[in-house]
């Protein structure tokens, strides 16, 4: 059995890939997910049949957006550093591609395809970003967020 099937374009198909994770951490590719209001609400825009809710996803942030951020606004902040509060700063280090996984019922969500399809042909398969620490402390709901170089 083939690692990649043989497929055109797939120059990379014998490569494996293989990084380990610190001790007694399970994330794919970073420790924490963050995701805006305005990815759910385009991505619904481009599905409207779909259940594009929060759960589906697993962000570990979610920001709202409001009226101020159109389509696939956190996508624009990978390299740069979002401050969280007074205190909390994160630098955005890339998006997050999106698997198989959001698409399998979970709790009252429903098994649906469409939920991928629709984020690989608006946002090449990306729902949020991916996020590294910079600076910790206490985030609370209602904070302001806002980039900060």
């Amino acid at each position: 059995e083939e690692y990649w099937p043989d497929t055109e374009g797939r120059d990379k198909r014998d490569t494996v890939t293989d990084f380990s994770l610190p001790a007694g951490t399970f994330f794919d590719a970073a420790m924490v997910h963050l995701l805006t209001t305005a990815t759910l609400n385009r991505l619904r825009e481009a599905y409207p049949e779909g259940r594009f809710e929060v759960p589906r996803f697993r962000p570990n942030l979610v920001v709202d957006s409001g009226g101020s951020g159109e389509g696939f606004m956190e996508q624009e902040w990978v390299g740069q550093t979002l401050g969280i509060g007074e205190e909390v700063r994160l630098k955005i280090t890339g998006s997050c591609g999106r698997c198989v996984m959001t698409t399998l019922a979970q709790g009252e969500l429903p098994k649906d395809t469409g939920i991928l399809r629709a984020a690989v042909q608006h946002n090449a398969g990306n729902v949020g970003v991916y996020v590294s620490v910079a600076r910790g402390g206490v985030i609370r709901c209602g904070d302001r967020v806002r980039l900060v170089d």
